[in-house]
């Protein structure tokens, strides 16, 4: 499956699938233990690519690609960078913008469309927490080249490793498919997409966050 094809494939999910799940996923409403295992390790995860930055933000342009409903983009503002907060469904762009605090909208420039687009410019730093969870390694190896030509700083972006949970859940998705099911998850090794990249710029590992359903491995690109 192809770049475009597997980003149409998200956006269909996110904007007209998903939307109400994600939007209560990522507020304080009530959810299921499973769900509340996957909101823990996604806030972990905010602070870990967060921890990555400095503190003060003042006159830094940060991209937030796959920005979602815009947690991170709160938490970018705060620091007071000048944020672009991009992702590929429209809907959550809406949610993001709405639940943005009216004295931090100043600050952020809200975009719906491919979090590629050279349109959005050139940045000090970029997160991409999450967004490039269903690419391939070819993909991966694309987008980082893309931002990181235009990045002065770091890339912070997430993956699903390659353990033992998440390889057979791929597989039983390869075996088992459904017309109607998420975007699949592609899990990636660190060492193997260091390999992959190391002609365009060096990787670094942030580590890892493991709770309960969320399983997701923090990488730091520079070109």
């Amino acid at each position: 499956m192809t770049y475009e094809a597997t980003r149409d494939r998200v956006e269909h999910y996110f904007d007209r699938t998903a939307t109400k799940v994600w939007e209560r996923l990522t507020s304080d409403a009530p959810v299921s233990r499973i769900r509340e295992t996957v909101r823990k390790g996604r806030d972990q995860m905010r602070d870990k690519l967060l921890s990555a930055l400095p503190s003060d933000l003042h006159g830094v342009r940060v991209l937030d690609a796959g920005c979602g409903a815009g947690q991170m983009t709160h938490e970018l503002a705060l620091r007071g960078a000048e944020v672009v907060a991009v992702d590929i469904s429209p809907s959550l762009v809406k949610i993001a913008q709405d639940r943005l605090p009216q004295n931090l909208q100043h600050k952020v420039s809200f975009s719906s469309g491919d979090m590629l687009s050279a349109d959005l410019g050139a940045f000090d730093h970029v997160i991409a927490m999450d967004s490039l969870i269903y690419y391939t390694e070819p993909d991966i190896r694309r987008a980082l080249d893309t931002l990181g030509q235009r990045t002065s700083g770091s890339v912070a972006f997430t993956v699903a490793p390659r353990t033992p949970l998440l390889m057979g859940m791929w597989y039983a998705g390869k075996v088992f498919p459904k017309s109607d099911r998420s975007p699949t998850m592609i899990p990636h090794g660190p060492q193997r997409l260091s390999q992959k990249v190391s002609d365009i710029g060096q990787l670094t590992d942030l580590g890892r966050v493991n709770s309960g359903f969320y399983i997701s491995q923090a990488l730091e690109f520079r070109a």
